[in-house]
């Protein structure tokens, strides 16, 4: 086995190890199923990766999302690690080469959804695969009681059957004890070795503020707060507002959703962790698998629903253990609104099921078809063609898709996709036989490389364009012409959403909706909500404690940096200032004789008027001075007797 420290430095250039992460190598190392539980920023990644590097052999990533398997695969592949990803909107030719390069190749991570685990091509392959270990990121996603519920983590205790004798690890940012132990139980975990850090962040500052004009605290916030910012709203549309209201008062900002076209999202993403903008205004698609240290504030213009999430988004802040900012900002109306939105999540079973037949009618699915098949999908055609309310059949489809029936791809405006189908000499054969593509052929290898005969890689129509100075349309004909004589596979941008079926498609009447389940769900997220709220007004306690308390992490003590901590701190500041003025007015007193009360501020006017006439009626109503018969102050006779 090689040695640790020397896959750290050599890929990832550190020295040692942070708290827990050792540990948790090791313990994988010695085969043993293992629970990692890490705050945002802790690292949790390498507690997979530098293990994986010193065996021989595949680690199998699962995790929720697209863009944060593309973000960690290029990150590897940075790094000089060979890994890929499977995920939907991938073609079977696609999907056939990473997995031959899984048995046959150097791959060493391979990144696939949960949905994937199930399909034949994959339970096939991954029996002829070296696995050395299955890692689940954002572990927290098996258990209904965490925040992000994904019934498709429930099918890696059957995938786990396929890999005997290789050890799980399971990672999160964020789990209560409920669902720490469902985490456990729904993977299967054999005696577990468990593994966690404090949630406590010495160097991050909490608050939340109740403001009606939450721009103006906005701007407060980053003009005394220096470096780089995200700001969260809820809404797509808001991200955009926000952006180029902040613009309009002379901040570089730009916005990010996951509607926005791949190659936007990209170029926002890398311009802002350049420096280039210094706040990106994003609803909660930005930030999962972002690298940025140097995040000096993170503002919650609408609060999330759950404290979970609040705790990974904030905790994107001050990841280089400088002091950074979290604040939260709210008002009535927003706390009222958390709660409605749970109510709009839940829509009837009698609209799922009218929602669910109606998608078979769109995409004329016969009774028992379409699994695994994937459907360009347009939202307001839909609606519009049966007569369904757009936001309530939103929420339907969502809830569609928690039940493990379908599958929505945002990410459908990816880059176009080129692989070669034929090898060295096929191509120069066929470079021979039409000279007039020999130097469109030679270009398109110099700019992607020799990757084309082996995987599918990511191309832009406009980049060829610009190099082989040609019109866009022309490049596409020409790639056509490839595709047709099948030199190249290409696979264009999509402009649609992609709505996979994950089943095969059921009678809507007989659709197996777990509405017991469901309502407890609905229940869960009404007690979340009501956590957040709960953090937000509350007037006196560490928000470091109330997060704290709420993961059940016992025994911590008050961070002394949040604007709770800081009150308390203030007046007890002001409370001991009092008690020393008192105290100087009385020696005062005592030397200068009564005196008439203006002359009595004049002669402590580096005190407050408010301080001042505060230890004035102090001593009052302890009768240890009186005002005499002409209006001035003196000591109390009768007292110091």
């Amino acid at each position: 086995m090689k040695d640790l420290l020397l896959i750290l430095k050599q890929y990832w250039g550190y020295d040692a190890f942070r708290p827990v992460q050792e540990e948790a190598v090791r313990s994988v190392l010695d085969g043993h199923d293992t629970l990692v539980l890490l705050p945002t920023g802790g690292g949790k990644s390498l507690c997979f990766q530098v293990p994986t590097l010193a065996m021989d052999g595949v680690c199998i990533v699962v995790t929720p999302l697209i863009a944060l398997m593309k973000d960690q695969v290029e990150q590897l592949k940075r790094r000089h690690i060979p890994a890929a990803a499977i995920h939907a909107g991938m073609n079977r030719r696609e999907i056939d080469i990473v997995l031959d390069n899984c048995i046959h190749g150097n791959l060493r991570f391979l990144y696939v959804s949960p949905e994937r685990l199930r399909t034949d091509i994959m339970i096939a392959r991954v029996q002829r695969m070296n696995v050395v270990l299955l890692a689940i990121d954002e572990a927290h996603c098996i258990s209904a009681w965490g925040y992000d519920f994904r019934p498709a983590y429930l099918l890696i205790s059957e995938f786990r059957t396929l890999l005997p004798g290789v050890p799980v690890m399971a990672l999160t940012a964020s789990a209560t004890p409920d669902v720490e132990a469902d985490i456990l139980e729904k993977l299967l975990m054999k005696q577990p070795r468990i593994f966690r850090q404090s949630f406590a962040r010495k160097n991050l500052s909490y608050s939340a503020f109740q403001e009606d004009n939450k721009e103006r605290k906005l701007m407060q916030v980053l003009t005394n707060v220096p470096g780089t910012s995200i700001v969260y709203v809820r809404t797509r549309k808001r991200t955009q507002q926000i952006a180029e209201w902040l613009g309009r008062q002379g901040i570089k900002a730009d916005f990010y959703h996951a509607g926005l076209p791949f190659r936007d999202r990209t170029d926002r993403q890398i311009a802002w962790q350049r420096g280039q903008l210094r706040v990106i205004v994003a609803t909660n698609a930005f930030g999962m698998g972002i690298d940025k240290p140097d995040v000096r504030s993170v503002v919650h213009l609408d609060l999330p629903d759950s404290l979970e999430a609040y705790y990974q988004e904030a905790g994107r802040a001050g990841r280089d253990g400088q002091k950074a900012y979290a604040v939260a900002l709210y008002n009535d109306k927003d706390l009222d609104d958390l709660q409605q939105a749970v109510e709009r999540k839940y829509p009837t079973i009698d609209l799922c099921r009218r929602v669910y037949q109606a998608l078979a009618n769109y995409f004329k699915i016969p009774l028992g078809g379409g699994e695994f098949i994937s459907y360009s999908f347009d939202m307001h055609e839909f609606t519009g063609t049966f007569g369904l309310p757009v936001s309530e059949t939103h929420f339907a489809l969502k809830l569609l898709q928690e039940e493990g029936f379908i599958q929505l791809s945002e990410a459908f405006n990816d880059s176009s996709k080129l692989h070669f189908l034929v090898d060295n000499r096929q191509l120069y054969d066929f470079q021979i036989r039409y000279p007039d593509y020999d130097s469109f052929l030679k270009l398109i290898l110099r700019m992607y490389g020799g990757e084309l005969f082996s995987e599918y890689v990511r191309i832009s129509e406009g980049e060829i364009a610009r190099a082989f100075y040609v019109p866009i349309p022309e490049v596409m004909t020409r790639l056509q012409f490839l595709q047709e004589r099948t030199i190249i596979d290409y696979e264009k941008q999509r402009n649609t959403p992609q709505l996979t079926y994950l089943t095969p498609r059921f009678d809507a009447e007989l659709l197996p909706l777990n509405t017991y389940e469901i309502e407890k769900r609905k229940e869960r997220d009404f007690r979340k909500v009501a956590a957040v709220i709960h953090y937000a007004q509350h007037p006196s306690q560490c928000r470091t404690l109330l997060l704290l308390n709420y993961f059940n992490e016992q025994n911590g003590t008050p961070c002394g940096v949040c604007d709770a901590c800081l009150k308390r701190l203030k007046s007890q500041a002001v409370h001991e200032l009092s008690t020393e003025l008192v105290d100087d007015l009385l020696v005062y007193l005592q030397k200068n004789g009564p005196l008439l009360p203006q002359t009595f501020q004049a002669a402590f006017e580096k005190i407050s008027e408010k301080e001042l006439l505060a230890a004035v009626r102090k001593l009052l109503d302890e009768e240890r001075i009186i005002y005499d018969n002409q209006g001035k102050i003196g000591i109390n006779p009768a007292h110091n007797s």
